[in-house]
């Protein structure tokens, strides 16, 4: 690590680490897998894979109370904040392990995991403000890949122990959860010692804005980003696209694992995170040599292709019945994962200058909670409809996804030639490029 970041590096990697333990357990994967075979027979299959839809979308969804926690955030102690998020997001899952297996059950274990999701949202939201002050631009995508890899290995290995524990006992998430809520809380003391350079400087900032605190960030505001930004804009409505055909994706195939192919917790959750997660290390390194160097136009526009890959391959998987093909998309999706963590993270840094980096992010969340809302449960209720047609037909869910992944990679490509054109620079050799922040 560079001299200067190697003290927040030392005290992040610890956090993160206690607090991926406990996040794996309301990760979109797991807990749809859980979901779907803890509740059933227990609940109507159409509102179980409904609730399916909400929470494997909630790591997305979540993000629309990005408004809320940019604006209470605003003029206040940022380390502070994003403590009392990680504790607010540990005791709610705690709160899971008290769900019984009947229709309220359902309801409650839904409701705490979209509400853990919501705080996660916050402290997603906030820690690029500390990322942005703490590490160097040419730095910022080796030490989130760092991280990230640390996160994807305890959450692979995470979420394999949390799906042996529950084919050994379907009531073992009454255990697991208070476990995992423990390892956050620990996580949280482990980031209170976080410290972020420039700090005061940026409180006195945030505090002279027009308008207050509750003023700062605000629907009109970043509307005014949108609008004012041009490639950032075009940027935004790529990645709804694209994204949208990812967030379609997850749903569907929680609910085809058991319900076509016959497999229960461990595949399940082998398939749809822990495999993915091992794999993630090894792209990441790659990604982030390329995202230092690139901008996130054209990052995107090589990266996005690796999402229609493999959608490719679970559209194969499901039409010719070919278990064999859905490892073979897990471990292509930890590949794509790899650059994808990075580019989500880091990519609005392109576009935003230091006043506006908590703003930027806010709008990509925001637009990110909008599609994770919608997508799952589009996809879901398509993949019921198709099947309502025609038995076993709501497998062509995944053509559609593909579709849609493939029209937002060809986007960015065309929207990279667009800024060469323009004279934008696409190749990053030095610190980030002045921008004067939005009034």
């Amino acid at each position: 690590m560079p001299p200067l970041a190697r003290a927040h590096y030392r005290r992040e990697v610890g956090a993160w680490l206690l607090l991926s333990t406990m996040m794996v357990a309301v990760a979109g994967g797991v807990v749809g897998v859980i979901a779907k075979n803890a509740f059933a027979g227990a609940v109507d299959e159409k509102w179980l894979n409904l609730a399916v839809a909400l929470l494997t979308g909630a790591q997305a969804y979540a993000h629309l109370s990005s408004f809320l926690w940019a604006s209470l955030s605003q003029g206040r102690h940022k380390i502070r904040f994003l403590v009392a998020l990680q504790v607010a997001a540990a005791l709610l899952v705690g709160i899971i392990a008290l769900a019984p297996t009947n229709a309220w059950g359902l309801l409650i274990f839904t409701a705490a995991a979209v509400l853990t999701q919501a705080c996660w949202s916050g402290i997603i939201t906030l820690r690029t403000a500390v990322w942005r002050a703490n590490y160097a631009r040419n730095a910022r995508a080796k030490v989130m890949g760092k991280i990230a890899t640390f996160q994807a290995i305890t959450m692979a290995v995470t979420g394999l122990l949390i799906g042996l524990a529950m084919r050994y006992n379907p009531a073992a998430f009454h255990l697991l959860y208070p476990l995992a809520a423990v390892f956050g809380l620990a996580g949280a003391g482990l980031y209170s010692r976080m410290r972020m350079r420039g700090h005061r400087a940026l409180l006195a900032a945030e505090r002279r804005e027009p308008g207050g605190r509750l003023g700062a960030v605000n629907p009109r505001q970043l509307w005014r980003i949108v609008h004012q930004d041009r490639p950032f804009r075009a940027y935004l409505i790529l990645m709804m696209i694209l994204g949208f055909g990812n967030h379609m994706v997850n749903a569907p195939l929680v609910i085809m694992l058991r319900d076509v192919f016959g497999y229960g917790y461990v595949v399940g959750i082998l398939i749809t995170t822990s495999i993915s997660m091992i794999i993630m290390p090894l792209s990441i390194p790659i990604w982030a040599r390329m995202l230092d160097r690139r901008h996130i136009v054209d990052f995107r526009a090589v990266h996005s292709w690796m999402f229609a890959l493999v959608i490719a391959v679970l559209l194969l998987a499901v039409m010719l019945h070919l278990p064999a093909l859905l490892w073979v998309a897990a471990v292509l999706r930890g590949i794509a994962f790899g650059g994808g963590v990075l580019g989500w993270n880091l990519g609005t840094h392109d576009f935003a200058s230091d006043a506006d980096a908590s703003r930027y992010m806010g709008v990509h969340v925001t637009l990110t909670g909008v599609r994770g809302l919608i997508a799952p449960i589009l996809a879901v209720s398509l993949y019921n409809l198709l099947n309502s047609l025609h038995e076993g037909a709501g497998r062509w869910i995944f053509a559609l996804c593909l579709l849609i992944v493939c029209i937002g990679a060809a986007g960015f490509g065309l929207l990279k030639r667009s800024m060469d054109t323009k004279g934008s620079p696409t190749v990053i050799d030095e610190a980030d490029p002045p921008r004067p922040p939005i009034q």
